[in-house]
């Protein structure tokens, strides 16, 4: 295979407690009733694949293709497909959570760790975050979750359209309502819900907590990674953002591509493939042998193996990542 086609995704679509129906009314999606929370936009997950809809593959869940054309990602190595991709909308605020690291996820969960990141699409006035916590000791943290201290626990994050936040493995976090974010994220669906404001679930009762897993696996004391994102010109009206890579993150690498009437041409570099997501705008992706395709908000694709380089005309807000290295 020299050229190929970009492998154009349908979401998979999950209902939550917290959930609104901004997914259909900002980015279009036909979503099922009731308050759906999250956009499985580009997902191998079994709890949620995304599923092909163009060219050779089209009908095959992503993660059929994974296991079954494995030349479409460069042929790495790994059983499951590293990245998930997501949309959020939260209505209502999320629990507070943490996630495990590779290591506590394989050994108690059997699946990858989760670290994750969100990119802020949209946020109400006076929104914030959770991110991170002030015990500084293990003693500490157990002694504040026991006497329910969250008030002086949780650390509060004001938050604003276009805010990128990196959330790696053991990081206590939520976000609150009056937010939409595109979160960049390891292929895992297990959280440790920390708190959860006493809500009650469909069936009256209080959700579940995990206490002893968050116990384990929260940094203490908290750290705040230190990013370094970088802006560029390039193309015609048009940036390129770096809002994170290795070594700072293990597992991906985040970008912006933004296009005000623009154009951008890009190369990949050691990546076997990108994932990539418009979160707002109009216009085109133009690969080298011809072919064009048409991009609106709400679209999200892989580039495969075979498509090295690409050039993107239009007005667009476009995050893309990639992995950084092959799972365990």
């Amino acid at each position: 295979m020299t050229e190929t086609e970009p492998l154009f995704l349908k979401p998979y679509f999950q209902p939550k407690i917290w959930g609104g129906r901004k997914l259909a009314t900002q980015f279009g999606y036909q979503i099922p009733d009731g308050k759906i929370g999250e956009c499985w936009a580009i997902s191998a997950h079994p709890h949620g694949p995304s599923t092909i809809k163009n060219g050779p593959l089209a009908g095959e869940t992503l993660a059929e293709a994974w296991a079954s054309h494995r030349e479409y990602f460069g042929n790495v190595k790994g059983n499951v497909f590293p990245l998930l991709t997501k949309i959020l909308d939260a209505e209502a605020s999320l629990s507070v959570q943490v996630h495990p690291d590779d290591a506590y996820a394989a050994e108690h969960e059997h699946e990858l760790g989760k670290t994750e990141c969100w990119y802020i699409i949209d946020a109400d006035p006076g929104s914030y975050l959770i991110y991170g916590h002030t015990a500084k000791t293990q003693a500490e943290l157990k002694e504040m979750i026991d006497n329910g201290e969250w008030d002086k626990l949780l650390k509060k994050v004001p938050v604003k359209k276009g805010d990128f936040f990196y959330v790696p493995s053991g990081t206590v976090h939520a976000l609150n309502k009056g937010i939409m974010a595109l979160e960049t994220q390891q292929s895992s669906d297990t959280t440790y819900r920390l708190y959860d404001y006493d809500r009650v679930g469909d069936d009256g009762k209080k959700r579940e907590l995990h206490i002893d897993q968050s116990l384990d696996t929260i940094t203490v004391p908290a750290v705040d990674p230190d990013l370094h994102i970088n802006t560029r010109k390039d193309g015609k009206n048009a940036t390129v953002t770096t809002f994170i890579e290795p070594p700072v993150s293990p597992h991906f690498s985040v970008y912006q591509w933004k296009l005000d009437d623009g154009t951008l041409s890009l190369r990949r570099g050691d990546a076997p493939y990108t994932l990539v997501s418009v979160i707002d705008g109009t216009g085109a992706l133009h690969l080298s042998d011809g072919t064009t395709y048409q991009l609106k908000k709400g679209v999200h694709f892989i580039l495969p193996y075979q498509i090295k380089e690409w050039t993107l005309t239009g007005t667009m807000n476009i995050i893309a990542s990639e992995p950084s290295k092959d799972p365990e």
